[in-house]
């Protein structure tokens, strides 16, 4: 039994997936039943609770094989991070007491800094919380979601993708969520470690690449256009995070920009991605005429 944190997400859905394709079985940490019903008619195991009960938690640990974790995203963090930090301390509580034989977390590229990563900090500070724990970690590396570019099936139809990528030519770790739960069933049903892994999830792609994979899905000539700086703030309160709020979604894509997110840390191990952005969009657009 795998316990996966996120299950009606898109990571924490290609995880379960993936174990159960295996023939593993399943539990998760649901707060509404009714959203995770077609989980349970596959078989996993429902357990009621959230990240921010660590009571909960440590329930839906009980006897597993390993454990899958994540932080929920949050587009507009308090300036201490106070959201992340009480789900850390949750699951250190949780884990401390548990201890199941492995962990797998997801992080992202660039978690190795501690300052200067914007919405990125939650996950520096998960892999700071999670360093003395008993139970075997690996902290799994994302690179950017190819998901995030799904915005560009409505929006490119006049031919060009507004991107925060600058400039477009430059490349980038990314990575599609389905390599992710891919890596992390295969982290956790795979050969034992002990202590700490990390490992970077990716392939260095750029942003005119994938708005050239959007063209061949749309049929169309598409070419990235990095949206001007000073235009960030405007173009993030439109994709809802709230005005006054949009600093640390501006500041992830200059450390991005900046060569943070590139491959190469100290000691880690990569693993690159199979699916392409093509994969996701023709699969997104597949969906949508189903």
């Amino acid at each position: 039994m795998f316990l996966v944190m996120g299950i009606t997400g898109k990571v924490g859905g290609a995880t379960a997936e993936h174990l159960l394709a295996h023939g593993k079985k399943v539990r998760a940490l649901v707060r509404n039943r009714e959203k995770a019903a077609h989980w349970a008619d596959q078989g996993v195991d429902l357990v009621d609770g959230d990240w921010n009960d660590s009571a909960a938690i440590e329930r839906a640990l009980k006897g597993v094989e390993g454990a899958f974790v994540m932080l929920p995203a949050v587009w507009a963090p308090s300036p201490d991070y106070k959201e992340a930090k009480g789900v850390i301390a949750n699951y250190v509580q949780a884990l401390a007491k548990a201890a199941p034989p492995r962990v797998v977390a997801l992080s992202s590229m660039g978690a190795d800094r501690t300052s200067g990563l914007g919405m990125i900090t939650a996950l520096s500070l998960l892999e700071q919380g999670f360093r003395n724990l008993t139970s075997p970690v690996a902290f799994v590396r994302a690179g950017g979601f190819f998901e995030n570019f799904l915005y560009g099936l409505h929006v490119a139809q006049g031919g060009m993708l507004p991107v925060y990528y600058n400039p477009t030519n430059r490349k980038s770790t990314m990575i599609a969520t389905n390599d992710i739960g891919a890596e992390v069933a295969t982290l956790l049903t795979g050969p034992a470690w002990s202590g700490r892994r990390v490992v970077e999830l990716g392939s260095m792609v750029s942003a005119d690449e994938v708005a050239e994979q959007l063209g061949e899905v749309l049929k169309l000539d598409v070419k990235a256009f990095a949206v001007p700086r000073a235009g960030w703030a405007e173009a993030f309160e439109q994709f809802g995070i709230p005005k006054g709020h949009t600093g640390p979604a501006e500041e992830m894509f200059e450390a991005v920009n900046a060569g943070w997110m590139d491959l190469g840390a100290e000691g880690a191990e990569r693993v690159a991605g199979t699916t392409s952005a093509r994969d996701v969009f023709e699969a997104a657009q597949n969906a949508a005429k189903a």
